[in-house]
Formats: structure tokens, sequence, C-alpha cells
């Protein structure tokens, strides 16, 4: 987290992988100038409208959802379609310029951030939804196409993309980040769900991961490209097209809430209804002081104690198989009676809340500063890493309620701090350093479907080890050998 790093940390960030070009580059930005000819290229290729060099265009793409600090790109630019993203590129390739991808800026880890100045290519404008083919259960949409947009236009097909980070966030952005969510459980998370990729790479060049066209399920068919750009944050390419997997909608769906005595209890409930296979469709979990906030915030009336909410997909038969299962489990656990919610708007309401976490965490602290901590662990660790986290933020006096996509071992610490409390920001910053290696250390990951960005790169160092960092590095060094896309971020 940038506001929680030391000056000689952020210039250490600042300066990893630069090349020579890039530091020519600098210069120009430290200005807040691109050369008029450079700008006129632009122009060319996109017409006046779809340049900015306004300061509060530029501020609003120099940040996203997460605590880091606010680098604005030098310029921000609005292609409308493959070719006019592939010539802008070729500019930018052409004049060292660094390109930050961007989309809907929902990111939790600094990832639109332009650490070295550059351009910002706003991909909103390529809103396609393309080439739905309803009985191969797939589909390809452009940029700028959100989640709730193609379901939208999904929803007299009887098909639907399950795949929900709780934010609207562009598809492409979301596997960028391989982002997942709460449906991941059952679902699988953009990287199980993405098929093909159309990339951007540093110098122009377009390619297609799994070849033009193809949409295939499975493929044994050389190197697994397409799963090398879903996660990499546009360090490695713009990413201007993307083939999804779809799913049937359900013929009947129930959600239920179901309280606990102990966090121990909860999690432990959890585990065992995955160690059945019960295919569950969601199960998050709320600790006492995320419930507590959530019937605040939300006007909700539930027991201020640790809750699953929980969602069943299927037929009627098999519903109600699922369910007495799964309450057979939560009261060997001492769980309350299931609170359902059978109905559409009623699911909405209950999903909404979940969804609404987030805001109801910093509800608890009017005008402080919030930061999601993002860790995920194999499933049998689940209750051992909540517990210690539990402990952890109780000895240290730290607003910190825990709200999680369980069923996959993810789980979330929503900090809320006061950022003018030096002291209390170092305890975060601790903190969130123990919490991550405490989930290393039970062979789990730093990060479960944020991304690295700017604030885990050391971490990831001790996730994949030194020499996984450096063929992340020469990976980068062969599709971005100036170092252009993105610059800063992950490696």
């Amino acid at each position: 987290m940038a506001v929680m790093l030391s000056r000689s940390s952020r210039q250490l960030c600042n300066v990893s992988l630069c090349t020579f070009a890039l530091h020519k580059w600098r210069c120009y930005s430290a200005q807040g100038q691109i050369p008029s000819q450079v700008l006129d290229s632009f122009r060319a290729v996109v017409g006046n409208d779809n340049v900015s060099t306004g300061t509060s265009v530029r501020a609003q793409h120099g940040r996203d959802e997460s605590v880091h600090s606010c680098r604005p790109p030098d310029a921000v630019l609005w292609p409308k379609c493959v070719e006019e993203v592939s010539e802008l590129t070729r500019i930018c390739h052409r004049h060292n310029i660094p390109i930050i991808p961007f989309g809907t800026g929902t990111g939790l880890e600094g990832g639109v951030v332009a650490m070295n100045g550059g351009v910002c290519f706003d991909l909103l404008k390529m809103d396609k939804i393309l080439n739905l083919h309803e009985e191969d259960f797939d589909v390809t949409v452009e940029p700028g196409v959100t989640r709730t947009a193609l379901n939208r236009y999904l929803r007299d097909s009887g098909l639907w993309f399950p795949v929900d980070p709780g934010a609207d966030a562009s598809l492409c952005g979301m596997a960028a980040t391989s982002a997942s969510g709460t449906n991941a459980v059952r679902y699988g998370t953009m990287r199980e769900n993405v098929l093909n990729l159309e990339v951007v790479l540093s110098d122009g060049s377009v390619i297609h991961t799994a070849g033009k066209g193809r949409r295939a399920r499975k493929t044994s068919a050389g190197y697994n490209l397409t799963n090398l750009f879903v996660g990499s944050e546009g360090t490695l390419g713009i990413i201007t097209k993307t083939t999804l997997r779809l799913y049937g909608i359900p013929e009947t769906i129930v959600s239920a809430v179901c309280s606990f005595p102990s966090v121990q209890a909860a999690v432990d409930s959890t585990v065992q209804i995955l160690q059945c296979g019960i295919p569950i469709a969601r199960i998050e979990f709320l600790d006492d002081v995320m419930i507590d906030a959530c019937n605040r915030y939300s006007k909700l009336t539930y027991p201020v104690t640790p809750t699953l909410f929980l969602e069943f997909h299927g037929s009627e038969c098999s519903l109600e198989e699922q369910v007495t299962a799964t309450e057979e489990i939560t009261k060997s656990n001492g769980g309350s009676e299931f609170s359902w919610a059978r109905d559409q708007e009623m699911r909405n309401q209950l999903w909404k809340a979940r969804h609404n976490a987030w805001y109801a965490a910093l509800a608890l602290r009017p005008g402080c500063q919030g930061y999601a901590t993002d860790v995920c662990v194999p499933i049998s660790k689940l209750p051992q890493i909540v517990m210690e986290t539990k402990k952890d933020l109780e000895k240290h006096t730290l607003t910190g309620p825990i709200a999680g996509h369980v069923g996959d071992g993810n789980f979330h610490c929503l900090m809320v701090f006061n950022s003018a409390d030096l002291e209390e920001v170092q305890r975060v910053h601790e903190f969130t350093k123990r919490l991550a290696r405490r989930a290393l250390a039970l062979d789990g990951t730093c990060t479960g479907e944020h991304g690295v960005g700017l604030g885990k790169k050391q971490l990831l160092q001790e996730e994949v080890g030194h020499t996984g960092l450096k063929v992340m590095e020469k990976i980068k060094t062969v599709l971005d050998p100036q170092n252009l896309m993105n610059p800063g971020k992950i490696v």
C-alpha cells in the first residue's frame, strides 16, 4: 500500500525493471507534458474528442478503489476498436511512452496508477457483445462490456455468466486481474472461464491466445497463452476481446442465512459442507463485527454472531437434498435455523447487503480510510487462519471486520483506519504483512483475487520464490522489452 510505504520503498518500486528508454520518458512525465507532435499522432488515430490532457480527467484515471495515492497519466485516450488500440500502441512504442489500460477503475491494488506517467487507454468505448453461441455456451465481448451488461443482454437466452466479484467490473478487466467472487466455489474464477483472448502487445502486434476464432472447451495445443495473460494486470499486453464460458440459468435458486455461536463453528461447517461434496453455489462468511456493520448499513436484523450466507442452485429435487445435508451439518456445529430468501427480490436484497460489506465497514468509522486484505488458503486450513487473524486484530486493537468467499478458502479483512494517525497506519501495515505471511505459511497465497499490483510485489517473491520471479521477469522482458506495459506492477 503506497500510503504505508516509506519514501525509500516507494522509490525502489518506481525504478523496478525501468530501462534507459523509460528513464528518458520520465523527463516528459515529470513535467506533465507529452510532445505536441505525439498528441497530434494520437488525434489522427482516434479524433480530437478522444484525446484528453485535462487535469481532472487525468486524475480520474490515475487511481482505483485502493489506498494507493493518485498518480495520473499524462494523457487519456479512448480507442473504439482493436485497430485503433494497435495503432496507438505503435505510436507509444516508437516514442517509448508507458501504457496503462483502464476499464472501470474498480481494482483494489493500484493497478491503474501511472507510476511513470505515460498514456492511459480507457477502453470503455469498446463495448460490443460479439459472437454469442447459445448452443455452445460461449460469447465474445470487448473490454467496455461489464458483467451486469452481459447478463442483461443474456437474460432472454436462458444463459448467464456467473463470475461475480461484487463490483460491476469490465469483463476484460476481470480477466486481466483473474477476478472471482461469490460464485467461484461452484463456477470457478476467470481462469477457468476464459477460453480465448485477443491481446495487443507492446509493439502494436495483435495475438489471439488460443488462435483466432478458437473457442474449444479444452485444448492440448502448445503453451497455455490464455492463462499467461489472465492475471497479468496489463503488464504483458492490452486485452481487447475475451471469449467466455456461459452457463444455463438454474431452474431454482434459494438463499439462506445461518448464525453460529463462534467463528470456529461457522468455518468448520464450511469445510464440512465442501468435504461432503455438496455442490453449493455460494457460501460467504461474515464475522460478528461484519454482520453488525451490515445490519446497520443495510438495515438488517440478523443476530450479531458469526454468520454464513448460502445459496443453492439446481432443480427442486436436487435442492432439497443439498439443503437437507447442509442443515444437518450446520446444526451439528450449533448453527441456527436457516432464514430463507426464496424470491428474487429477497435474494437480491440479501446479496446486495453482502456486496455492500465494504461500505458497511467504512461506515464503522466515518472519515477513515479502508484497505481490503485478500488471502486464500487450502480449505482445511481455513479455521486456523481465521481464528488466528481474529486474535491478531484484537491484540493490536485494529478495526478489521472479516468477510470472505470461504467456499474456496478466500477471505478479506476490511481494514478501517485513520490515515492521519501514523502509529495506527504502521500497525495496519504490519498486520497485513503478518496476515499474508500467515497464509503463505499454510500453503496459501497472498492474493486470492485482487492481484499483486503495487502493494504485494515483495510478497509475490516470497510466494513463488526467487527463481519463479526471475522467470516472470524474463517473460515480461521478452513480451515487453522496453517495459512500456503498465510498468511498476507485479514485477
